[in-house]
């Protein structure tokens, strides 16, 4: 199990902690400092940590072999009205974090043939690193695009909709998180003692991972 757990670490700690890397660097590039002077543009993991989100929570779901994994990095501040032009560049720093775990994605994929190169001893575990990397961060972003905020799916959505849809849309943020912990766990235990077999995780954020998955790993010739 301990070997298990060991390749999950480098994953979740990078799939975790860049996707809010990648949220600081683009709103840094777009005119707000603040992250930045925070020293939250940065792709060391340790700057982005959250002893609970990223290491607490995640450990006790491995522990658990929960089906399910969850975790979360420090947020990274974000000062809109200091971007150059707040509502364009608000969808561009919101779709920053998904796009690194994209490129994560495709990075493991790409490597995965090369573990092979490696000695017996370290090509499985290796190669079992880059399997959990692809389908983390394939996961991550699906899950975070999800349109909802506090969600960046939700962002890109204020971003994109009428100011006169987007504020009471943005004032639905203090409800997110607790409506999505009620769908993720709550709705599946309902549903199973009822005999319903609801399960909108699965739907909206397992199989849209598994088919982006199946379209990386034929790109990359994985398949």
């Amino acid at each position: 199990m301990l070997l298990e757990m060991s390749t999950w670490v480098i994953p979740v700690l990078l799939g975790i902690t860049l996707h809010e890397a990648a949220h600081a660097f683009v709103a840094w590039l777009l005119g707000d400092d603040t992250a930045y002077r925070l020293g939250r543009v940065s792709a060391n993991p340790l700057r982005h940590v959250d002893p609970v989100g990223t290491v607490l929570i995640p450990g006790v779901l491995l522990l658990a072999q929960s089906a399910f994994l969850f975790g979360y990095a420090k947020p990274v501040p974000v000062r809109f009205d200091r971007l150059r032009s707040p509502r364009r560049d608000s969808l561009l720093v919101a779709i920053a974090g998904p796009g690194a775990n994209l490129a994560l994605a495709f990075a493991s994929a790409l490597l995965l043939p090369l573990a092979s190169l490696l000695p017996t001893a370290g090509e499985a575990w290796v190669s079992q690193c880059l399997w959990n990397s692809l389908r983390l961060n394939l996961i991550l972003a699906v899950f975070n695009m999800l349109p909802l905020p506090p969600l960046d799916g939700g962002r890109v959505l204020t971003a994109l909709l009428p100011l006169s849809l987007a504020r009471p849309f943005a004032r639905l943020e203090r409800f997110g998180i607790p409506l999505l912990l009620a769908c993720i766990f709550l709705l599946p235990l309902a549903s199973r003692e009822l005999g319903l077999g609801l399960d909108p995780f699965g739907w909206l954020v397992v199989e849209p991972a598994r088919f982006l998955g199946r379209w990386i790993l034929g790109m990359t010739g994985g398949l």
